[in-house]
């Protein structure tokens, strides 16, 4: 049997944690699914950051110099 536990929620988060939810699904399914768009979405952000690159026209540039100096 899995370890079971209980989360303090106020009202107002739980009847907003029902709404993402259909008929019968349970609080656990309804948080499974919201934590794996949640993880999804992660990803996407990092995939898709800009932070720390460079744009395919800078790397052709340098590309270009490394070339023409080992020439």
């Amino acid at each position: 049997m899995e370890n079971i536990t209980t989360i303090q929620l106020s009202k107002e988060t739980k009847d907003k944690l029902a709404s993402f939810g259909a008929k019968g699904e349970s609080y656990e399914d309804i948080l499974k699914r919201i934590y794996s768009l949640a993880v999804k979405e992660q990803l996407r952000e990092f995939l898709m950051s800009s932070e720390g690159t460079i744009s395919i026209e800078e790397a052709r540039k340098e590309l270009d110099k490394k070339w023409l100096r080992s020439k």
